[in-house]
């Protein structure tokens, strides 16, 4: 099917065909599915304390086999984790071998967990036929103590954290860039080639050992279906399980095998007798030069293929390996270059196809980068939380104490499946919000995998029987802004422009269990039944003073600006979603107008909570705010100017006059409540009665607008959002204004002083573990959701309507034009500037400059909302790889944030003395 004017389309395409044939044939059952790092995670922990980062780390993992899942360093395994590839890598120098992420724990770090290595993800494909990322190992001794001891020195103050690069353990260029590449001959036949080029001036040398091994499935329970890795003649090590082939691995090069088991070093850690040939055997034996401790009969559940080189200063090596099933044709050195050839050339082809009328070819390598991330961030994620609190037959009885701690309320949650993740060393485990954001990015690629995600917290092994979907793994029943719904309805929307094929059944399954949750919102985080919402709404949390998720040193409750606006913008979600699918099934029609219905009431409660005469809008400051409730019956209003004063902006819809035709129920008895409460119906905004709020009527007649504002708070909003002294940074808006540097927010309680100021980068203050990293950086999907939310009402309000920006500059743009400016803004995150360099690497000194790695881009977890730094996590390309979509032409342009849904034409009269453009609406 032909799109762009006569372009080829996505499926046209050779890794495109494979993609819509991967179900039958299987080209996604092998991936990038091991997460960077297994150990410090809660599904490991059996602890009485429930300190995960204690109970198993980063000293004990190369000895210490992992219960759920296993990591490594460009790891690939199949869809179950039986077998796993990974690279293992020595220096010479080092105490022990490199085969996992080094990284500090969260009471190590300086602002918490902190990932201390340099990698980088380049390149992949949905179906994986071709995946590449890249390593930069140093040659000297790496730096673990020195990283440890000096981000120690530098916890609690206003130091930056102390990464590799300062250590200067990659002076002159001492290190070893590695590539990673995999490419896959069938979709159970994996090639894995790996390029080592010394950046050094002189020549080092390097070990490397490509590892093969099996995740241990058998020391937690009486299982006979132990797999077997043996040596046989080629030289090749043959794979075998009870069940699935036999399948041979092979280094295409003279390598010497080392077998040992996946067990645990009883003896190292616990003093206890166990495994003759442990986990760590290879480590061993390669840093001692011995073989004393590997399995002399070459065979076990774990082996490596030992080679040694020197690299000559500037030179690279060019390492091949495969594994296969055992029936497949021979593939000589020649042969394997060339089918990764042919799969480059797919993926080029790919590509050009998605990225046709990109015609900057900076932005088409930022895009590629951002969705090579989302591509290597998919994990293979085990956690049965029952079994985790009982305890496993063959293993010592949990302490008593984790029956009543950490997610013992999630016992029907038994997951095991390859997921989204935002960070595989981070967060390596999914997050509910920042997956839905992850999934909209996954539809301009892999549609039927971002509707699968979206399904899958649905399900019955996930979401909780009461409805809530679970939040992460440190605390399931945390909350995180309900966005599920707008997720749903974006990748719906991008998979029907990709295929040509609305996918009703996604949207009409994925809307019943959101109904579901929906209820459970709605019931447990509305504490009196007024239509205003609390809860932590994690992420958001620590802009204020306060951790919402805790309870409040001044008693009370919090009435949420951000968390109520939420809650609207779930109603018009579902109340669209509801819409689309009355097309075929009218019962929907009731659905919608019960949505309908219930954002009105919201809308109301945030004007006037509960008939107190207060509201979560502050007339003075002329902005959206937290109303503290007091056990004395006082509401005190929380002016904090953050994003969550303009997170009602996102609750926005708009609807047309030709829902008469389509939607009569729907139109029917939403113009009964409009006529039958006036009040109500002055939350709504019109063109048929001349308000003055919007163009003309259009093609498709008279507008209405669903909106937590009209256009006076919508302009005092924008004047905030817009003023570069404000919320506006270079790069986005700012999550906290930068007005509060020079005028902290303070609030006093009980000789106690709370306040709140301006900080850019990463936080100060001890407040949620040190961590509170909302205090004025730039976030991407925030930003999303705003640049949205400006094209929903520029389609109320018109190209005509026009509002300053920046504000104070005597410019005036219309709502859409503000919407791109804010989209350049955040693409000039990663795009290089005048000056040559990208502002995300302005934190990384030399090697911002480093010809080899200029163009190789991090995409953090939030930025710097002065300079653009990348800050944060530095893989978490989850919800920052939402920049592909702002970097295609016609940015957002398969959303339909430019259309509206049809209405009926008939508006209710404004009460009388009511302005419809008055500071009250």
């Amino acid at each position: 099917m032909p799109q762009d004017g006569g372009a080829p389309h996505l499926f046209e395409t050779e890794e495109g065909r494979r993609l819509r044939a991967c179900a039958v044939d299987g080209w996604h059952r092998w991936g990038p599915y091991l997460a960077e790092r297994q150990w410090g995670t809660v599904r490991e922990d059996y602890s009485p304390d429930g300190d995960a980062w204690s109970y198993l780390p980063h000293e004990h993992a190369r000895s210490r086999a992992y219960r759920w899942g296993e990591d490594g360093i460009a790891g690939f395994s199949d869809d179950k984790q039986l077998w796993c590839l990974g690279v293992a890598l020595w220096n010479g120098n080092d105490a022990i071998i490199k085969e996992r992420m080094f990284g500090l724990t969260n009471e190590e770090g300086n602002h918490g967990e902190d990932v201390k290595e340099l990698y980088w993800y380049l390149d992949g494909t949905p179906t994986h036929s071709y995946m590449r990322m890249l390593y930069r190992y140093p040659q000297a001794a790496f730096p673990y103590a020195d990283l440890v001891a000096e981000n120690g020195r530098r916890k609690g103050g206003d130091w930056p954290e102390y990464e590799l690069a300062d250590t200067g353990v990659l002076a002159e260029n001492r290190c070893f860039d590695v590539t990673v590449e995999y490419a896959k001959a069938a979709p159970d036949d994996v090639l894995m080639r790996i390029s080592v080029t010394n950046r050094g001036p002189e020549a080092a040398e390097i070990h490397v050992l490509p590892q093969l091994w099996s995740r241990n499935t058998w020391s937690w329970r009486d299982d006979p279906k132990k797999p077997l890795l043996r040596l046989v003649e080629g030289p090749r090590v043959e794979a075998t399980r009870a069940t699935g082939p036999v399948r041979l691995f092979r280094a295409l090069q003279p390598a010497e095998f080392l077998f040992c088991e996946n067990e645990t070093n009883t003896a190292r850690l616990f003093g206890a007798s166990g495994s003759h040939h442990p986990k760590d055997a290879i480590n061993d034996d390669v840093v001692a030069g011995t073989r004393h401790h590997v399995n002399p009969l070459r065979e076990g559940t774990k082996c490596a293929a030992l080679s040694r080189h020197t690299v000559a200063a500037g030179e690279t090596i060019v390492l091949r390996y495969r594994f296969s099933q055992a029936d497949a044709h021979g593939l000589d050195e020649g042969g394997f270059d060339a089918l990764f050839a042919q799969r480059i050339a797919e993926a080029d082809a790919f590509y050009a196809v998605l990225q046709h009328g990109m015609s900057d070819p900076d932005a088409r390598l930022v895009q590629r980068q951002a969705l090579a991330g989302m591509l290597w961030s998919k994990q293979f994620y085990h956690f049965d939380v029952r079994r985790w609190l009982m305890g496993d037959p063959t293993q010592p009885a949990p302490p008593a104490e984790r029956r009543r701690g950490r997610d013992h309320e999630w016992t029907h949650l038994n997951n095991a499946d390859i997921i989204s993740m935002p960070d595989t060393w981070e967060y390596p485990w999914y997050a509910a919000w920042d997956l839905a954001f992850h999934c909209v990015t996954f539809a301009l690629i892999d549609p039927d995998f971002a509707k699968g995600q979206l399904l899958l917290l649905t399900r019955e092994w996930y979401m909780h029987p009461n409805g809530q979907l679970p939040a992460y793994e440190w605390a399931f029943g945390d909350v995180n802004p309900p966005v599920h719904a707008w997720a749903a309805l974006r990748v719906y929307q991008l998979d029907a422009a990709l295929t040509g094929r609305p996918d009703r059944n996604f949207l009409e399954r994925v809307f019943h269990k959101l109904m579901l949750n929906f209820t459970w919102w709605v019931n447990r985080k509305d504490a009196d039944g007024r239509n205003v919402f609390q809860g932590g709404f994690l992420g958001l949390d620590n802009i204020g003073i306060f951790d919402r998720s805790k309870p409040l040193p001044t008693g009370g409750i919090i009435d949420q600006a951000d968390g109520t606006a939420w809650m609207a913008m779930y109603t018009l979600n579902l109340m669209r979603i509801a819409l689309e699918l009355a097309a075929e099934d009218r019962v929907y029609e009731d659905i919608a107008t019960k949505f309908f219905e219930h954002f009105l009431y919201i809308a109301e409660a945030m004007t006037d909570i509960g008939g107190s005469g207060v509201g979560l809008w502050d007339e003075d400051d002329e902005f959206f705010y937290d109303v503290l409730n007091l056990p004395d019956g006082r509401m005190v209003p929380l002016r904090v100017r953050s994003l969550v004063g303009l997170i009602p902006l996102c609750a926005v819809e708009v609807l047309n006059t030709a829902l008469r035709d389509r939607f009569p129920g729907f139109a029917q008895r939403a113009e009964w409540m409009l006529r039958n409460r006036p009040d109500l119906a002055a939350l709504v905004s019109h063109w048929s009665q001349g308000e003055g709020e919007g163009p003309p009527p259009g093609p498709d007649g008279d507008r209405m607008l669903l909106s937590l504002l009209r256009r006076h708070r919508m302009k005092a909003l924008l004047s905030r959002m817009l003023d570069e002294a404000d919320l506006l940074s270079a790069y986005g808006v700012r999550s906290l204004s930068k007005a509060h540097a020079a005028h902290p927010f303070v609030f006093d309680w009980s000789g106690t002083r709370y306040s709140v100021d301006y900080e850019p980068a990463e936080s100060t203050t001890a407040t949620f573990g040190g961590n509170s990293n909302w205090r004025g950086p730039v976030w991407m999907p925030i930003n999303i959701l705003l640049i949205e939310a400006l094209d929903r009402f520029g389609a109320f309000y018109g190209d005509d309507t026009r509002f300053e920006c920046p504000t104070g500059s005597g410019h005036f743009l219309s709502l859409p034009e503000i919407a791109d400016e804010l989209s350049r803004r955040l693409c000039a995150l990663f795009l290089r500037g005048p000056d040559g360099r990208r502002p995300v690497l302005a934190s990384y000194g030399e090697l911002a400059d480093d010809p080899h790695l200029r163009d190789c881009i991090p995409f953090h977890e939030y930025f710097n909302g002065d300079t653009g730094a990348g800050l944060g996590a530095m893989h978490q390309t989850g919800w920052t790889g939402l920049v592909a979509l702002l970097l295609r032409p016609g940015r957002l342009a398969t959303t339909p944030a430019a259309r509206t849904i049809p209405t009926s034409g008939h508006a209710s009269p404004t009460p009388a003395g009511m302005d419809p453009d008055s500071p009250r609406h």
